[in-house]
């Protein structure tokens, strides 16, 4: 029997390297300080990592510092994180000068001005919300930023945004059904209806994975389900993920007021990549609404698509205009906060991996097309275009400057 010969090329992300370049990256692996700081917003409950993701990192070489109390919105303890390796901080300043930075919300400027500079930092980005300053500070520090926003995989889809998009999707409705309820000074009605009573008429602007699960959810309550998007596709790719005959339609402002005017519950999840959503119900629609119903607007974190909306927080979820009532909290995942903890720090993790075997943050880019995707400064440089675009800063492309390197 002949002796299967061993091959001399290995697979490293989606790269096939000779066995000389796969040596090479094992031997860089280093040892990478995490610094994870406490989210001061308010408004956000989520963590980047969760303490078992923090013990399969400890076991790999990594030493992480997190900030005390950085879990305690996710009910994840100093404990928890400490028992599996993780150290506990006071010090921001200690947190803030370690090779990679985590966090849910972007940093504050009083935060980018504790960076020691040289660093790699990866969070939400949101470019809408940001100041120049934000990415001034950023370029000046030499920081390489990356945005949970825009990451994607080697498939092309973005794993964070698709996690928290079906935790926001299912939560719309669970949301709107509490505030149907008198406990909440709603009409005093059940979402789904019962047996010999009509259910509720639930419209869903936008057939991607918010719409998508969002329409799963309700219709498994009972509500009787309208969606509206202007892709066949995405209808199309809906209907099938539902099983079952669900109204569609293309928007059409005609067809969408008639079924606005009838509704219970009426839900906003179009996503559009780095821009503010074209506004799709007008304040004279939403005044055509019954009194009472409700609007859950999951696309407030872009602008929103209500002209009445304007963003709210966890604890002031709501307001009523023209008698409708109105929920347009950014971040509807930290609601549920140690679930989607957990959603995102099994990505996140993984992807910390990936940054070690590579040795330095550069290989690893050049080795992951799919995550260069979410860089918006390179070393120092900006490399979203956007952005540039936006604040007026020179960008340029982080494919180039790779290849430089």
């Amino acid at each position: 029997m002949k002796e299967k010969q061993k091959s001399d090329i290995f697979i490293h992300g989606s790269m096939y390297l000779p066995q000389e370049e796969m040596l090479e990256l094992v031997q860089d692996k280093k040892k990478f300080r995490i610094g994870m700081p406490a989210d001061i917003t308010g408004n956000e409950h989520r963590v980047p990592l969760a303490p078992l993701a923090v013990e399969v990192l400890v076991n790999e070489g990594f030493e992480i510092i997190i900030q005390d109390g950085a879990g305690k919105g996710a009910h994840f303890s100093n404990l928890e994180y400490s028992k599996y390796g993780a150290k506990i901080s006071n010090s921001l300043t200690d947190i803030l000068s370690c090779d990679i930075i985590v966090k849910i919300s972007a940093l504050t400027i009083e935060e980018i001005d504790l960076l020691r500079g040289n660093q790699i930092v990866i969070s939400s980005l949101y470019s809408n919300c940001q100041t120049k300053e934000y990415f001034q500070k950023l370029m000046r520090k030499k920081i390489t930023a990356l945005a949970f926003d825009t990451m994607r995989d080697s498939k092309g889809s973005n794993p964070i945004v698709r996690s928290m998009s079906e935790i926001a999707g299912r939560s719309a409705v669970l949301i709107a059904s509490e505030y149907l309820n008198n406990i909440h000074k709603g009409k005093g009605e059940m979402l789904g209806g019962i047996t010999g009573v009509s259910p509720s008429e639930v419209i869903i602007i936008g057939a991607g994975i918010a719409g998508t699960f969002a329409t799963q959810t309700a219709i498994a309550l009972g509500a009787h389900v309208k969606v509206f998007d202007n892709s066949i596709a995405k209808l199309d790719k809906l209907q099938s993920l539902v099983g079952t005959k669900v109204f569609t339609s293309t928007i059409y402002s005609k067809v969408l007021l008639a079924a606005i005017k009838t509704a219970d519950v009426v839900i906003g999840a179009v996503r559009i990549s780095n821009k503010r959503p074209n506004i799709i119900i007008s304040e004279d629609m939403v005044m055509q609404m019954k009194k009472q119903s409700i609007i859950v607007d999951i696309s407030i974190d872009q602008g929103g698509i209500f002209e009445t909306s304007k963003a709210t927080t966890h604890k002031s979820p709501v307001y009523s205009k023209h008698g409708v009532i109105h929920y347009c909290v950014p971040n509807i995942a930290s609601r549920v906060a140690r679930t989607a903890s957990y959603a995102i720090s099994n990505i996140l993790s993984f992807e910390l991996l990936k940054i070690q075997m590579s040795g330095n943050i550069n290989s690893y880019l050049k080795l992951n097309s799919g995550v260069r995707a979410g860089v918006y400064i390179y070393n120092g440089i900006l490399t979203d275009e956007n952005v540039g675009m936006i604040h007026g800063i020179m960008s340029k492309d982080i494919n180039l400057l790779l290849a430089a390197m």
